[in-house]
């Protein structure tokens, strides 16, 4: 099951712990925990949504694992992804970011994060609250794979659901949201259920899904 040579291999990973797990939450504790607690799960808190959306972003051309370990310093750097508190940042707050060696210190992300948070606001005035702007864009269970692989996944690295997200979010004024960070974002959110088949988080994700009140 984990020969990943195999021309059968279906993308599952079996832990020390005996469960079948999504290929890439590899071996470490933390991306394990990662996967079973938080991956997929369906969220509709606004604080949330845009800490992820943001870490997303700073996670543009590195691997996820490596914003994962660097979350909690992301947290304490970004006044816990209070939009309202990070729309009162300056340069002087732009430096100190700069100078953080606990995140991802670059400028371009960094500067997209205080322009979010300043377009999350907007945004707001607008709807109810951005969980329900995201939750808009759940794609119709009709249009998902009949059976997840991870020949399957690997091959959704956009959809037509974030690609709408990202030009919508685009001509807000976002920036670091294209079409492959709004689906991992939607992944991660739980807009999708992207666990493979055969994993044993998948039917936890579906029941919590189908309980799951979608935010109006």
């Amino acid at each position: 099951m984990n020969d990943e040579t195999d021309p059968s291999y279906e993308g599952l990973r079996t832990g020390p712990d005996g469960r079948d797990r999504c290929w890439w939450s590899g071996d470490d504790d933390l991306y394990r925990r990662y996967h079973d607690e938080e991956w997929g799960r369906p969220v509709a808190d606004d604080r949330r949504l845009f800490e992820k959306i943001c870490l997303e972003g700073f996670q543009s051309g590195l691997s996820w694992i490596t914003i994962l370990r660097k979350r909690e310093n992301f947290r304490r750097a970004f006044a816990g992804f209070d939009p309202e508190a990070i729309v009162r940042f300056g340069e002087a707050d732009v430096a100190r970011l700069l100078a953080d060696a606990g995140i991802v210190r670059h400028r371009g992300k960094i500067e997209a994060v205080l322009n979010n948070a300043r377009r999350c606001l907007d945004l707001l005035e607008r709807e109810s609250s951005l969980a329900a702007f995201v939750w808009r864009h759940e794609p119709d269970p009709a249009t998902r794979p009949a059976r997840l692989t991870k020949a399957a996944a690997c091959a959704m690295s956009k959809t037509s659901e974030s690609i709408a997200l990202s030009k919508t979010l685009r001509r807000l004024g976002w920036a670091f949201v294209g079409p492959t960070t709004c689906y991992a974002f939607m992944q991660s959110m739980g807009v999708v259920n992207d666990h493979l088949e055969g994993c044993a988080v998948r039917a936890e994700v579906e029941a919590e899904r189908a309980a799951f009140v979608r935010p109006r």
